[in-house]
């Protein structure tokens, strides 16, 4: 049975982009069907956290120590990079307030959890992209409504205690939750591991449907211009992210895993915080994100794939 979930899991992650582009046309076309998801999406958010805390061990956490410069590198990246690459493209494209502050929360967020899946299919350093999104994740308490405000305060007024106290609701408590169930019902733990990547993947698949959903008509309605963005934040994040990899000699393993770690966003917890903080609008960024970057991150993830990783990888292991 675990083989088989672990085989059906593969599948359904390998076609992850295709899934997402289904349902959300379908919730585009027939809303009714997936809008009942919205109100429930802090919480669905938290069922994912749990399980990627059930799936670390604080062992995980050792490239902290063993290799400080390299996590402090990709740090820089992730919070440097996709921030400020929102606020000037947000600025470039005028984009209206709602708006850009979707787009704001998507730059500040920290890497997804489908970084660490693109980067095993990539055949990078997933133990470093592993390490990379937990840091992140926990800096993200403080650093996310501190750059929401800094960059998205230009636009609307932001409640940095409300966004600090919402990140600790959705993604520090259900990730230490899962942390101690690893470590204190192993055996339970092991049991659901194989599952865990089908229903982080359902579970996606079913807040990026229900967010199109409730903003089916502003989206159809929508400018180009926020789709646009979308699409060149995620690019070039991927971009930067493999060329700063190369030029700190990170090699070309971990150059994959950073890559994807700084292209992929937390885009369901910046489409949730959206939801609560701000308004449906803003939202429509998190949710187009989500979309799109399952579709770019696994087209390249396979084409890295094909490729030789050579004589680069014994850089990283150095």
């Amino acid at each position: 049975m675990p083989r088989l979930a672990h085989r059906f899991s593969a599948l359904v992650t390998r076609f992850m982009g295709a899934i997402i582009i289904a349902c959300s046309a379908l919730a585009l076309w027939r809303p009714g069907l997936f809008a009942w998801v919205a109100p429930h999406v802090a919480p669905l958010l938290g069922v994912i956290m749990f399980g990627m805390g059930m799936t670390l061990r604080w062992e995980d956490f050792s490239h902290v120590f063993l290799r400080p410069r390299d996590i402090v590198l990709g740090l820089a990246a992730q919070f440097g990079c996709m921030p400020l690459l929102a606020f000037l493209l947000c600025r470039l494209f005028r984009l209206p307030p709602d708006l850009a502050m979707g787009v704001i929360l998507v730059g500040a967020a920290p890497g997804g959890t489908a970084s660490n899946v693109l980067t095993f299919i990539a055949r990078g350093d997933v133990p470093y992209s592993v390490a990379l999104t937990a840091v992140a994740t926990f800096l993200s308490l403080g650093l996310m409504p501190l750059l929401t405000w800094l960059l998205g305060g230009v636009w609307v007024p932001v409640d940095v205690w409300g966004l600090f106290l919402s990140i600790v609701n959705i993604v520090l408590l259900p990730v230490l939750l899962g942390l101690t169930a690893h470590r204190f019902c192993r055996p339970l733990t092991q049991k659901a591991l194989p599952f865990l990547p089908l229903l982080s993947s359902l579970v996606i698949t079913l807040v990026v449907a229900g967010i199109i959903a409730v903003n089916a008509e502003r989206i159809l309605h929508a400018e180009a211009s926020v789709f646009l963005v979308v699409i060149v934040h995620n690019l070039l994040g991927l971009a930067l992210g493999y060329i700063l990899a190369r030029a700190w000699n990170l090699g070309e393993s971990r150059g994959r895993a950073l890559c994807l770690e700084v292209g992929t966003q937390n885009s369901g917890l910046a489409t949730a915080l959206a939801l609560t903080h701000f308004s449906p609008t803003s939202a429509i960024a998190g949710a187009l994100f989500s979309v799109w970057q399952n579709i770019s991150g696994a087209l390249l993830s396979n084409y890295f794939h094909t490729r030789p990783l050579g004589a680069a990888t014994t850089k990283e292991q150095a």
